[in-house]
């Protein structure tokens, strides 16, 4: 019986421990806390990646961010430019080379 309590709790620590491949990486700008939930780098164009960011809790959809040209492409297909302390700056200055 003590075996098995055993071998119980051993499964549910083992199952409680945060796995590294789902940690976010999350900053504070400015008051705000910024999230990269996903990203991927593009194979073709390395300056650019493809990221799922949240501010402050809210989810944005997979934007696309231009570390050359400081811009973001939005899923409406419109243009933002970076602005300080904009997730865009914060994925570009954590991902340079």
């Amino acid at each position: 019986m003590i075996k098995y309590l055993v071998i119980l709790l051993l499964l549910i620590c083992s199952f409680s421990l945060a796995s590294p491949a789902w940690a976010n990486v999350c900053h504070n700008y400015d008051g705000h806390e910024i999230c990269i939930l996903s990203i991927k780098r593009s194979a073709k164009k390395y300056w650019e990646y493809r990221a799922v960011v949240s501010v402050n809790g809210v989810k944005t959809p997979v934007e696309i961010y231009n570390c050359r040209a400081k811009f973001k492409l939005n899923k409406d297909g419109t243009f933002t430019q970076f602005r300080d302390n904009s997730p865009g700056e914060m994925i570009c200055s954590f991902f340079k080379k």
